[in-house]
Parts: C-alpha cells; sequence; structure tokens
C-alpha cells in the first residue's frame, strides 16, 4: 500500500486528485495541504510514502523550499513535484535535491500514477516534455553505483539472469535498477540505454 499526501493550494484539485488516486487498491491518501507551511506543520504527526507537491503555492515558501526541508530530514518520504510550469532550472533544482519525479499537470493521469508508483519504489520519473527540455542536462544526474554497475554490464551484452549472478541480486532487483537507469537517463528501453551509455562516456566502451 502507497500512504500519499497531496499538496495544491486548489481544493477542486486535491479533491479530483483524491478520486482519482483512491480508485487503486494499491494507494492510500494519507492527508491533504493547501500550502508550504500547512505541509511542513502536519507531515511529523502522519506516516506517508509519497508526498505529491506543487510548486507555486501562496504564502511565504514554494514547493520547493518545502522539499528542499523535508528531504533534509532523516528518513523522509519520497517527493513528486506535479506543476502547471516547466521550468529547466526548477526542474533541475528539485532533482538535484532529490525528488523522486517531475509531471506537469497536463500530463495524462496514467503519467501521474506511473511517477507515484515509481518514487514509492525509490525510481526517478520524469514526463516526456520534462525530458525534453531538459535533456542536455539529464547526463547530470547521477547514478547509483550500483546502477552504474548494471549499465556497464548492459552495455557488455549481460541478461539479466547474468547480471544478478555476476551482482548476487535478484532478478527484479536489476529489473528495478535498470528501470530506473531508463528514468533517469530519459529513455526508453535497454537498448537506448546501452547506445547512450556509450555515446556520452557513461560506461567503458571496452566493457
Amino acid at each position: 500500500m502507497i500512504r500519499l499526501y497531496l499538496v495544491d493550494d486548489h481544493h477542486v484539485v486535491r479533491r479530483g486528485l483524491r478520486s482519482y488516486f483512491e480508485s487503486f487498491a494499491d494507494i492510500k491518501i494519507s492527508g491533504e495541504a493547501a500550502t508550504a507551511e500547512e505541509l511542513l506543520h502536519k507531515i511529523g504527526e502522519v506516516q506517508t510514502d509519497v508526498i505529491l507537491l506543487d510548486i507555486l503555492l501562496p504564502g511565504g515558501m514554494d514547493g520547493l523550499e518545502a522539499a528542499r526541508r523535508i528531504l533534509g530530514q532523516p528518513n523522509p518520504p519520497r517527493i513528486v513535484i506535479l506543476t502547471a510550469y516547466t521550468d529547466p532550472a526548477r526542474a533541475m533544482a528539485a532533482l538535484r535535491m532529490g525528488v523522486q519525479g517531475y509531471v506537469r499537470k497536463d500530463s495524462p493521469p496514467e503519467i501521474l500514477l506511473a511517477a507515484v508508483r515509481a518514487a514509492a519504489n525509490g525510481q526517478i520519473y520524469l514526463d516526456k516534455q520534462t525530458t525534453e527540455i531538459i535533456s542536455e542536462e539529464i547526463p547530470e544526474i547521477k547514478l547509483s553505483l550500483r546502477e552504474q554497475q548494471v549499465l556497464e554490464q548492459l552495455a557488455g551484452g549481460d541478461t539479466n539472469r547474468e547480471i544478478a549472478s555476476t551482482l548476487m541480486i535478484s532478478e527484479e532487483t536489476v529489473k528495478s535498477h535498470v528501470s530506473s537507469i531508463l528514468s533517469k537517463l530519459g529513455l526508453e528501453n535497454r537498448s537506448q540505454a546501452i547506445s547512450h551509455a556509450l555515446k556520452n562516456g557513461l560506461v567503458r566502451r571496452d566493457s
């Protein structure tokens, strides 16, 4: 069960989001807030896995500052940004501070659902428009050491089973790492990941 907290200053938007997410058996709404200040005041009182957070909020604090404060705490919930704007600088700032997702409000609802589920699994998820806008900066997003190891073996042509055997992890864990790599790099499949890795020097060409 994914516990999801909604933060948006428009009541009708929160109601629509609640209605949509509650239609899925694996998601439970853990709370709501209309401002960043209200979020920070309430978040310590509830248990939640993912916060769906708007950037532009009324009051003296925006969503990015609230995200920075929350992510600076021990064992914070994952954060997915939901915004009407795609400002490359804001998007990259959010990713660098550790948010797990960045989705435009005009994206299809299934994209937002995928972002929330990915975040709950510790994966980064960007909608296509955001990925395209910041594509030149995507390589700056750091892969974890394990993701780097998986990417190197992908570039060498290894299967998920072979990667799992080499790294002594399960095939499901390998699949999770591959999914995270694709999301972080804004790619769609393994072939693109291999090509991107070699082209951008993310792995050795002789690997």
